[in-house]
């Protein structure tokens, strides 16, 4: 009986939309459910053309999907090997180096191990200083999920730029099922608490853990961002550290330093050789 009445009601939904489209001068509801004909209304054509583009636009946006879900998982199961055995993975780089630099090129990797240590820190300092000054943000505007909300707020706050976008919308997204107003009031806290993270608390804490210049940070997030993705700018920050403590050991000290000097002391010996 249920099957019968549903029956009847798209029937007459048909006619009626037969009825109107003839009223109209269009073409009938069956012409735009049925594929079109050559000399027939493009009707059916142009459903079917939507149908297929959306499809297509579907697939290429899990195939971009997947594609970053596997580079996700590539790096952090090459993270996780190099950190079980990170000294074994040290010397197989030593081993590509010539012999009579090695050992300072050993030296170098272990001021980038350190380096890496004391900017890791730094980040885990200032996530928590986020997360706390959310979780008292929060609670004072009556938020909800307050605990969640400010550990999610330190946790995004690794990622560089679009980490903090990130972590307000869940807490506007809880505020807005009260208000408009608290959404409002969420959105203005964490922009106060981002101000302070970039220009008080990050720069204090790194310039005691790592003398990163502001300059090479945002020349490493952009050039790992174009040539790796949304995963270059996550990585970019540790690779920029590296980078640096690399330029400063192996290529200023190693070889433009004494370069400098033995100039300087070429020019030094010829003009004592012209003195009376």
């Amino acid at each position: 009986m249920l099957i019968r009445l549903i029956q009847q009601g798209l029937d007459q939904t048909t006619h009626l939309i037969d009825g109107q489209s003839l009223l109209e001068g269009g073409p009938s509801a069956s012409q735009w459910l049925t594929p079109s004909q050559p000399g027939a209304p493009a009707g059916g054509g142009a459903l079917a053309a939507g149908l297929g583009g959306g499809a297509l636009k579907l697939l290429g946006f899990a195939g971009s999907l997947g594609s970053a879900l596997i580079q996700v998982l590539f790096v952090l199961a090459v993270s996780l090997m190099i950190s079980a055995q990170p000294g074994a993975y040290r010397e197989v780089a030593i081993l590509l180096v010539p012999s009579f630099y090695r050992r300072r090129f050993r030296k170098a990797l272990l001021l980038c191990g350190e380096a890496l240590s004391s900017w890791m820190g730094g980040v885990l300092i200032s996530s928590c200083c986020v997360g706390l000054l959310a979780g008292i943000g929060l609670s004072l505007l009556g938020v909800k999920l307050v605990v969640a909300n400010a550990l999610l707020a330190g946790l995004l706050n690794v990622i560089p730029n679009v980490g903090p976008t990130l972590g307000t919308l869940f807490p506007m997204s809880v505020a807005l099922l009260v208000s408009p107003w608290k959404a409002l009031a969420v959105l203005g806290l964490y922009v106060l608490i981002q101000n302070l993270e970039s220009y008080v608390i990050t720069p204090s804490v790194m310039h005691h853990q790592v003398k990163l210049l502001p300059g090479l940070t945002l020349i490493a997030q952009f050039g790992f961002t174009v040539l790796f993705g949304p995963l270059g700018l996550v990585l970019a920050l540790p690779l920029a550290v590296c980078l640096q403590v690399l330029v400063r050991e192996l290529l200023i000290r190693d070889l433009l330093d004494p370069w400098k000097q033995q100039r300087l002391a070429t020019s030094t010996g010829l003009g004592l050789g012209h003195l009376p």
